[in-house]
């Protein structure tokens, strides 16, 4: 049982607004002279536009921030002795192996871009990878050798690949890929040993998503899996001898969420994910000969999230998102009894897999106070019962003491439709430093707006908490996942702005707390996240004193025009058909680049040039108009970068501007006169 879910929307990077803060003019016309130059870093490959020169000592400041590591399970070796995980010693994150726990790093890939969606081969040792050229997200499947370490290029080099699923003789792969026309998502087959066998097998009608989850026992079959949003997926079955596929569950008609989870140990039915019967997603089972669906975990008044069934069947297990933590629990797949794990640190979970033998269960921990790490769990002879934590990686904090970081507080906040009819109360985390204050504030925003933030560990908060002694509120606002189909669907369509109204409650909110400083408060975000951010600023600037845009939506329609169109149909869903004239309508009035002349706080804006989701247009659009409009705007574009910073010396240089950013406009003092910078020019240069 591995769920594999197509979280389309996610953010990738580890990337807000205020009153006038803008100079008087004459004191703009002297800043521009000495900052506002165009000027390339990093070999060429970043553009600073309007960026001042960053101290030296702000570098050195940062630097046990910046050199914190993180290790990611991937995989079991052949032996089932060892395990390989992803780690990051060079600029990327690559493959390493681990014999033993605690034993040493052994690189096995050395590539200049990040690599991801590792999977070994059944029967075998040879491992699957996906890699894609500075984050165009155009990720190509190769199989690596890790006796030799070659990595051989099995796709076309030029469409788009992944959800990569091995058949269980380890001879095949069925896999996602728009080479037949560069905007569909199909599923293809191929022999490994032969790339150019590779066949189409399922064509996908529409512009959702399509992609294989499982093959049957027998290899004949592929469970499917269509994802059209966040509120309406379905579980499909082909038959790879005739072609035909039949749609198992879900559709059109009743929209729910059904996600596939795998076959069951007899292979004569499937485990699933299904809100249809919940306002969570629920763990059931699903006959295939009778197509009865049991719940499983009625009980459980959360989310249940990834899944793993062991190789001989006898157990399962999955964890729950239980207000943004995780709990584990062990269940026997034949009785569906389940129970929860104990003896885990308080965190998230995730990569499980049991071991080839089926005596432990690999996972990756990550809590608020220390980057993530595998663990092996040791099982006991019950399938529900668990043994001792052994831990296989320790990763580095930069000499820092995690033992003196923050852990945030739940709370939760009333919004504007708090009302007598309506008990509505957002949830966030806060995180506040050490000393009385009051603190300044930084709101920071998720993506998605399918997303949830959950409490895990972050560099970049720990560093803005004690070094800029600012506090960090991370909202779930309207349309965040984890709490209910009800509460996702709350910012759809027409109800956008409803959420940006979220950010006000808690502007307000943040007034009725002594030790926080609401005259001090600044948004930050990335992707849609940005868009929030933006839009924060077009209704609050007046209270805001600066905000940071990470690859963030600056207008609805230009986005769906130009965003890649095998994702377009999926985020129509979302934000609205821009074909229909109320609609479009609708988007372009609150886009934030149409109300530019509103976003009067300072603005730093960071883009990659190659991303695919929003594309570089945005973030340009958005500079530009806001100049036009005579306000300031730092722009950082990295050419060799996509969705997100993915290379250590851009995430870097990226984090010495946002501390330099926030140092300038969040701490300093606000300016005496405030008013529009007279002219500081149109296009962003």
């Amino acid at each position: 049982m591995k769920p594999r879910f197509p979280l389309l929307p996610l953010f990738v990077a580890a990337l807000v607004l205020s009153g006038p803060a803008v100079a008087p003019a004459q004191e703009a016309e002297e800043a521009k002279d000495a900052s506002q130059a165009v000027r390339h870093v990093n070999n060429g490959n970043v553009v600073l536009d309007n960026i001042p020169e960053i101290p030296a000592e702000l570098g050195r400041q940062l630097n046990r921030y910046q050199n914190i590591r993180s290790a990611g399970f991937q995989d079991w070796d052949a032996a089932g002795s060892g395990i390989y995980i992803t780690t990051r010693f060079g600029n990327v994150s690559q493959l390493h192996h681990v014999a033993t726990p605690g034993g040493a790093r052994t690189q096995m890939t050395f590539f200049e871009e990040p690599i991801s969606g590792i999977d070994r081969q059944p029967k075998g040792s040879k491992l699957s990878f996906l890699k894609d050229a500075g984050g165009n997200e155009y990720r190509q499947i190769f199989l690596l050798d890790p006796e030799s370490g070659e990595a051989r290029l099995l796709t076309d080099g030029e469409s788009r690949n992944g959800a990569v699923e091995w058949s269980r003789d380890g001879k095949r792969i069925a896999f996602q890929s728009t080479r037949r026309n560069g905007r569909s998502n199909d599923v293809w087959v191929m022999e490994v040993a032969d790339p150019s066998s590779a066949r189409l097998v399922l064509e996908s009608p529409d512009g959702s998503w399509w992609g294989p989850v499982e093959w049957s026992p027998d290899d004949r079959k592929v469970l499917i899996a269509q994802y059209v949003s966040v509120n309406d997926s379905r579980i499909h079955m082909l038959d790879l001898e005739s072609g035909e596929h039949e749609l198992l569950v879900g559709g059109a008609d009743n929209p729910s969420t059904y996600q596939a989870a795998g076959f069951d140990g007899s292979g004569d039915g499937i485990f699933l994910v299904t809100d249809s019967r919940s306002e969570f997603n629920q763990l059931a089972h699903m006959s295939l000969d009778t197509g009865e669906i049991r719940i499983i975990t009625d009980e459980i008044p959360w989310n249940v999230g990834n899944g793993e069934l062991s190789h001989d069947g006898s157990r399962a297990a999955f964890v729950t998102n239980e207000g943004g933590l995780s709990r584990l629990y062990l269940m026997d797949p034949t009785s569906f009894a389940f129970e929860p794990v104990g003896s885990l640190p308080v965190g998230t979970i995730g990569g499980l897999s049991f071991s080839p033998d089926d005596t432990r269960l690999a996972l990756t921990l990550n809590t608020p106070k220390t980057p993530s790490d595998v663990f092996t769990l040791d099982l006991g002879d019950s399938p529900t019962k668990a043994g001792t934590l052994e831990r296989w990686t320790a990763s580095e904090v930069g000499g820092l003491d995690t033992a003196m970081f923050i852990e945030p507080e739940l709370v939760h906040y009333p919004t504007f439709d708090d009302t007598d009819d309506s008990d509505r109360m957002i949830p966030a985390f806060v995180y506040k430093p050490e000393g009385p204050g009051p603190h300044p504030v930084i709101v920071s925003i998720h993506g998605g707006p399918e997303s949830q933030y959950r409490p895990r560990f972050s560099a970049t908060y720990q560093l803005w908490l004690a070094e800029l002694g600012a506090a960090v509120i991370a909202p779930n606002v309207r349309g965040s996942a984890g709490y209910g189909k009800s509460y996702l669907k709350l910012d759809n369509g027409f109800k956008r702005e409803d959420s940006v109204k979220d950010i006000g409650a808690l502007l307000d909110w943040i007034e009725t707390q002594p030790d926080l400083d609401s005259s001090r408060v600044a948004v930050y975000g990335g992707s849609y996240g940005g868009y929030m951010v933006l839009a924060s600023m077009v209704h609050y600037s007046d209270r805001l004193r600066a905000a940071v845009d990470i690859v963030g939506i600056s207008n609805f329609v230009t986005f769906l025009e130009n965003t890649k169109d095998y994702r377009r149909d999926l985020r129509r869903v979302e934000y609205g058909d821009e074909r229909d004239a109320a609609m479009r309508a609708h988007l372009e009035k609150i886009s934030p680049n149409r109300h530019a002349d509103e976003i009067t706080a300072p603005l730093f804006v960071a883009q990659g040039q190659n991303d695919p989701r929003v594309p570089v247009t945005e973030a340009e659009q958005i500079v530009r108009d806001v100049r036009e409009a005579g306000y300031d705007v730092w722009y950082m574009n990295a050419l060799n970068e996509g969705h997100g910073f993915r290379k250590k010396e851009n995430r870097d240089l990226y984090g010495e501007i946002v501390m330099l950013f926030f140092e300038t406009h969040l701490l300093g003092d606000p300016p005496s006169v405030p008013g529009p910078m007279e002219t500081v020019g149109g296009a962003a240069r």
